[in-house]
């Protein structure tokens, strides 16, 4: 069969088009949303069109990062799975020692800020264990991706390929050379774009807020997050309870957030062996861990801890290693004072 010119050309330009399309999934004269986008941040935030539209053009469409979003861990695993991921003896060991290298840091962080260093530790330990494994895909195409090609998500993360533009406009930073989780988390605490540029902390005074390479700032910016999310110092977070609750045990709530008091366990013959006040809000979560299913009893302060992941199981992890990490400290003290 033979083909005319015409219609050489024809597929000629098809190939062309469904190439650029699989090299370059966001060109603003293709895709309406993402001229949308362009035409927002410009209007909004008097960014130059072409600038926002020539970065775009750059960004890579991932099917793993869509396939990462669409199982993450803490939707797919039980404590006992969980907690193997980020409670082992090399994580606790690396832990003591990021805490010794910068117990500077981490002491003014505590008294400037109000937030255990153990907590902070922990955080970094699970998110990145202490700057060793910060994400392998560029922001600009994770947050592209998701943005664009996740409904279920797409304005969140629309949003924070918004926020991402600013922090990179603000911080002098080259969009396509920073690389994060495959959410566009980055840096040693994994912030998001928007919480990066909201609660993120110059910490050391150069005049730059470094987390992505700069181990101070991202110090002092987890404990800033905690902080603005009311962590109460020196109160409970968590407890394990003796026996367990039937399932749909209207002490079992729903939500992260505690709806009920200590007091309500406390009538219902779930007495905390810590001191705490009546009035504390509490919630009952139960978890199967490797001896079977663990009831506990949680806090205001582990409510904090879902406000930087939302998840009981990650909350879980972080109360776990920030206690090892006490633990651990507390040992070391006691043989350096022999």
């Amino acid at each position: 069969m033979r083909f005319g010119k015409f219609w050489l050309c024809c597929l000629a330009g098809c190939y062309m088009g469904l190439a650029q399309a699989a090299t370059f999934p966001y060109v603003a004269s293709e895709r309406a949303d993402v001229a949308a986008f362009v035409d927002d941040m410009a209007k909004r935030h008097g960014f130059d069109r072409e600038w926002v539209a020539q970065w775009l053009q750059q960004a890579q469409r991932s099917d793993r990062i869509l396939e990462s979003i669409s199982r993450p861990a803490e939707r797919t695993l039980e404590w006992e799975a969980y907690r193997r991921i980020f409670i082992r003896p090399e994580q606790i060991e690396q832990g003591l020692a990021f805490l010794a290298k910068h117990e500077e840091t981490f002491a003014r962080a505590e008294t400037e800020l109000g937030v255990s260093r153990y907590i902070v530790a922990a955080i970094i330990g699970v998110e990145t264990r202490y700057g060793r494994f910060m994400g392998p895909h560029r922001v600009l195409d994770a947050l592209a991706t998701l943005g664009f090609d996740y409904p279920p998500r797409s304005d969140f993360f629309r949003r924070q390929l918004g926020e991402y533009f600013l922090l990179v406009r603000e911080q002098g930073f080259n969009p396509a050379e920073i690389k994060g989780s495959y959410a566009g988390a980055m840096g040693y605490g994994q912030f998001i774009p928007g919480s990066y540029r909201h609660y993120a902390i110059d910490f050391d005074g150069d005049g730059v807020v470094d987390i992505l390479t700069n181990p101070v700032d991202a110090i002092g910016s987890v404990a800033n997050y905690f902080r603005e999310h009311r962590w109460q110092p020196d109160r409970p977070i968590a407890e394990r309870l003796p026996g367990t609750l039937p399932e749909g045990s209207s002490l079992l709530t729903q939500g992260l957030r505690p709806s009920l008091t200590v007091a309500d366990y406390r009538a219902a013959g779930l007495a905390p062996a810590k001191p705490v006040q009546d009035s504390e809000p509490a919630r009952a979560i139960q978890v199967l861990g490797e001896g079977g299913p663990e009831l506990w009893l949680t806090y205001h302060n582990f409510y904090v801890i879902t406000r930087y992941n939302h998840s009981h199981l990650y909350a879980m992890a972080v109360h776990e290693l920030a206690r090892l990490l006490e633990a651990g400290s507390a040992a070391a003290g006691s043989d350096s004072d022999v």
